[in-house]
């Protein structure tokens, strides 16, 4: 059961190693059989308890031997150099799950994780707009990844695909993308034309509400 009260609303970023479409949405195995990848947000408004988190942005990078729910993962949690204290406390109890409902994506991260890496506070700066399919990440040294639409192979022309899940505990709704990711940090990595999912979260203790 939840601990605390807290919401996070904004523009959520997934990229991963997986062809596009992520075969992990649908609990299936990765596309190379292991996955390396990130996900994360900006916070438009957001809080927990009496902390403001309005305007933050944090990030995890992630890495499984096999498909997600064997677990064995590692995650590496970095979170905006601009958080005070208390608002960098507010978003670890957020992502550390005690303070989610069974099932909800912070809880479930909390099984499937087994080794935490230190983490990472540095500047962020992050562009997003869904329904262009495009953003950039900046984490310097730590995490860069460009996003565009995926391109039709003959006529060069944008693809839009949307993937809808309406009991999904990561989004409700997402855009589905093209990544190009450079990790730096305790998972390094690199993809070129590998999956990408934005969309606009509401997270709560519950789980998503929109």
């Amino acid at each position: 059961m939840a601990q605390a009260n807290w919401r996070l609303e904004g523009e959520w970023l997934k990229n991963c190693n997986c062809a596009y479409g992520c075969p992990c949405d649908f609990n299936a195995r990765p596309t190379q059989g292991y996955c390396k990848g990130f996900l994360g947000m900006r916070i438009t408004k957001g809080f927990f308890e009496e902390t403001r988190l309005d305007g933050l942005s944090f990030f995890a990078v992630v890495s499984f031997p096999g498909a997600l729910h064997e677990g064995n993962g590692q995650l590496q949690p970095i979170i905006d150099e601009r958080a005070t204290p208390e608002q960098r406390e507010a978003l670890f109890k957020i992502m550390s799950g005690q303070n989610s409902a069974e099932g909800t994506l912070f809880h479930i991260c909390s099984l499937i994780v087994t080794q935490m890496h230190e983490p990472i506070f540095a500047p962020i700066t992050f562009a997003f707009d869904r329904d262009a399919r495009t953003a950039r990440l900046v984490i310097p040294g730590v995490l860069e990844s460009d996003v565009e639409p995926i391109k039709n192979p003959v006529t060069g022309e944008a693809h839009r695909i949307q993937v809808v899940m309406p009991d999904g505990f990561e989004h409700r709704e997402g855009e589905v993308a093209s990544a190009d990711i450079r990790s730096h940090g305790a998972i390094p990595f690199e993809t070129r034309g590998s999956h990408s999912t934005l969309a606009q979260v509401v997270q709560t203790p519950q789980g998503v509400a929109a």
